[in-house]
């Protein structure tokens, strides 16, 4: 019977290689770390925060969805620990395709990048909460482009793979002013409906997702730009492609 490898299919790239690096699995098992830690540390902080303001833990979580860099890290902590992990079951593999945490590396250089850009002279944090906040805002986004430079080969981009990266922004923003609409509570000062009004927060949006959109096209002009990748021998393969009668 033919052999079915992970990896058949354009587009079906799973992480990592069957032969990766020496650095491939301890970089994805050490951004995963720092992911969760990030988290959770911010969870901390967040819900706590509104515990003593008299409010419930589910508040806390809600406020703690309220903002993309948290979203988004937990998108980092969960496709880097199925990577370093090598988990096989179904929900695991859809996080180790090469376009899927293609996509979760767009993400989170893109909040780097507008945080440093945008937000970083709003406010000025000491100690403890330095150190998180560059880690979630600098560290962590320029260790996930490093690994995807690093260890993502080159991967088959359908039109349809490239447009659904964007549902993660566009679903934020919708149910961000959802939220807004019902608490009077936005996130960031750029979306601010309260503050800035409809027509000018839509011109922000907008912006953001232009900005969304070059990044996106520049690690899609790079990965078009790479060698294409050799597949791996598979030492269970026999010359005729039947899998050997050992794993029978």
């Amino acid at each position: 019977m033919p052999n079915r490898s992970a990896h058949s299919g354009p587009n079906q790239t799973e992480l990592p290689l069957p032969a990766p690096s020496f650095a491939s699995v301890p970089m994805a098992a050490l951004i995963a770390v720092l992911a969760w830690l990030a988290f959770v540390a911010q969870s901390d902080i967040t819900i706590g925060r509104m515990l003593v303001r008299g409010l419930s833990v589910i508040d806390g979580i809600e406020r703690l969805s309220s903002y993309l860099t948290n979203l988004t890290m937990l998108a980092v902590a969960i496709s880097f620990s199925c990577v370093a992990m090598r988990v096989r079951f179904a929900p695991a593999r859809f996080f180790r395709k090469s376009t899927v945490l293609t996509a979760v590396v767009v993400y989170v250089v893109f909040v780097g990048v507008a945080y440093n850009t945008l937000l970083r002279h709003l406010w000025t944090p000491s100690g403890y909460r330095a150190l998180l906040n560059e880690l979630m805002h600098t560290v962590i986004p320029l260790l996930c482009a490093l690994y995807w430079l690093l260890f993502v080969p080159r991967f088959h981009l359908l039109l349809r793979d490239s447009l659904f990266w964007l549902v993660y922004p566009l679903c934020y923003l919708l149910i961000t002013f959802w939220r807004g609409s019902e608490t009077d509570f936005y996130p960031y000062p750029f979306i601010d409906v309260g503050a800035l009004g409809y027509e000018r927060v839509l011109i922000n949006s907008l912006s953001l997702l232009f900005g969304f959109f070059l990044l996106m096209a520049v690690f899609i002009a790079i990965n078009h730009r790479r060698p294409r990748p050799t597949p791996a021998a598979d030492p269970f393969q026999q010359p005729d492609g039947n899998v050997s009668s050992t794993l029978r």
